[in-house]
């Protein structure tokens, strides 16, 4: 078993409204290891980047880590604050944003950014800080990068960005990137060469990846194992080829099926009736019971199940002969 880099455990996060308290994640658990991409997926409201957010401390007020633990390589993480979290963030910890344009300071020139965060967190000169730039840039794929080094970022493509981000991510030497819907604003074809490019060097530095995403085909495409959330909690967790092929959760199942394939055959894809529940309105028991084909009194009762590697949070998960998308 690889070192494990990040380790969440019955992590919750509140926000205090007029209404009452509402808990966009709910009892999380998972691990990451050394060389791995965890893939965090689910419908918009799952709560996926709200978590990917209180890891690295990027909640905005009032929301706030309410209770559980947060390990980073060992160290817990989670009640960290002010300058202590931020010696983690870029040294310890990158992060991928899902519009490049909004994660780079327009004012400043590629190569200043990249050198900036580099001496931040190492003991480099700027000779050395700028060498590394141009390999830094060189290594994500950037053509003619000792003279891209001196552009702006409105001079480059929305891929190219995209590489420029996951270089500043990982200029720094990072154990863990957390990428935020990272190929979302792309087109598909620019969408394979940026998930390239991460799984390659995530591979090579031994980084490990949370990659939160909406998208099943980067998850069956990019990740080793997928996290299924729904109304802020684990519905299933498991190794990719399982959860995608072999779904335990009706809900997994229901997303796997609503997914177009192309050699399927069918006029009208599968749809999952009725909608996420509303933070300050989510079922007792499953949360997804209201939704589900195979709820019965036990599922509507708390406390709802809990995930564990490799299998689901369901009273009545799916069996093999069921399994058939």
């Amino acid at each position: 078993m690889s070192k494990t880099v990040l380790s969440i455990r019955d992590f919750c996060v509140e926000i205090p409204t007029r209404h009452g308290i509402v808990r966009p994640v709910d009892g999380v658990s998972y691990d990451i290891h050394e060389g791995e991409i965890l893939g965090v997926v689910g419908e918009s409201g799952a709560g996926k980047s709200m978590a990917g957010n209180a890891v690295i401390d990027l909640l905005s007020p009032p929301a706030h880590v309410a209770s559980g633990e947060i390990w980073l390589n060992g160290q817990r993480i989670d009640q960290l604050k002010g300058e202590a979290m931020r010696k983690l963030r870029g040294k310890e910890i990158g992060m991928v944003f899902q519009d490049p344009l909004t994660s780079l300071n327009p004012l400043l020139r590629i190569g200043d950014q990249l050198v900036e965060t580099m001496q931040t967190h190492l003991n480099l000169s700027d000779s050395q800080a700028r060498k590394r730039a141009v390999a830094a840039l060189e290594e994500v794929g950037i053509p003619g990068a000792a003279e891209r080094v001196n552009s702006y970022p409105h001079e480059f493509s929305g891929g190219m960005r995209q590489r420029v981000v996951i270089a500043l991510a990982l200029c720094a030497e990072p154990s863990l990137i957390i990428a935020d819907e990272p190929t979302t604003a792309l087109d598909v074809s620019v969408q394979a060469q940026i998930i390239a490019l991460l799984k390659r060097l995530c591979r090579e530095r031994g980084t490990a990846v949370m990659l939160i995403t909406h998208d099943m085909g980067v998850i069956a495409e990019a990740t080793d194992r997928v996290a299924v959330m729904y109304a802020g909690r684990l519905a299933e967790l498991g190794p990719v080829e399982q959860v995608l092929t072999r779904p335990q959760h009706p809900y997994t199942h229901g997303l796997m099926a609503s997914t177009p394939l192309a050699s399927a055959g069918k006029d009208r894809l599968h749809q999952i009736p009725g909608a996420m529940p509303r933070l300050d309105a989510v079922p007792d028991g499953c949360a997804f019971h209201p939704r589900c084909p195979r709820a019965t009194e036990v599922c509507r009762r708390p406390p709802p199940p809990k995930v564990e590697n490799g299998l689901a949070a369901c009273w009545h998960p799916l069996v093999e002969e069921e399994k058939v998308l």
